[in-house]
């Protein structure tokens, strides 16, 4: 039996054409709806099987990520490489400050600026977590070859560098 989410994707590409709009894409849609709900049914995944259970979310995750590479960080900066508002960011600081994962450092140059920083306890889970979400990940994508892998990737990329401007 075919799965639902596969016959509703072919079901909408059949049906689209024939809506009351005027150029429709076919090919566009499907590729816009399949990028899309690859998107959510990866987050809720990784979420229900991975950051949930630590009490955290994936956008949680990803800001304690950046930190472990790049070290303590302005919350403008989070915002811009997360793609995320700075109220949001503010927010995830403020739930993973509160869990002992990540604290707030004065700027000894600026006294209105504050860097966010991983605390140890942060750098054990970030790592345990990467760990386990790099494992889940292969499993997501091991029905591509290594070179599949890198050519979809260069292709999100290039999609990326020249989206349309806001």
């Amino acid at each position: 039996m075919e799965r639902l989410d596969v016959w509703y994707e072919r079901h909408a590409r059949d049906l689209v054409p024939k809506l009351p709009v005027d150029d429709v894409d076919t090919s566009t849609f499907g590729l816009a709806y399949n990028l899309l709900h690859l998107s959510y049914v990866l987050v809720a995944d990784l979420e229900s099987r991975i950051h949930r259970p630590k009490g955290w979310t994936l956008p949680g995750f990803r800001l304690m990520f950046k930190l472990w590479l790049l070290g303590p960080s302005r919350v403008s900066d989070l915002a811009g490489f997360s793609a995320m508002t700075r109220s949001a960011v503010s927010n995830a600081v403020n739930t993973l400050e509160a869990a002992g994962l990540v604290e707030r450092q004065a700027v000894p140059d600026d006294r209105r600026a504050v860097l966010v920083a991983l605390t140890e306890a942060g750098r054990r889970a970030v790592s345990a977590a990467f760990e386990e979400q790099n494992r889940r990940e292969g499993e997501w994508f091991a029905p591509l070859s290594g070179e599949e892998r890198e050519q979809l990737t260069d292709l999100i990329r290039k999609i990326i560098a020249s989206r349309p401007e806001a």
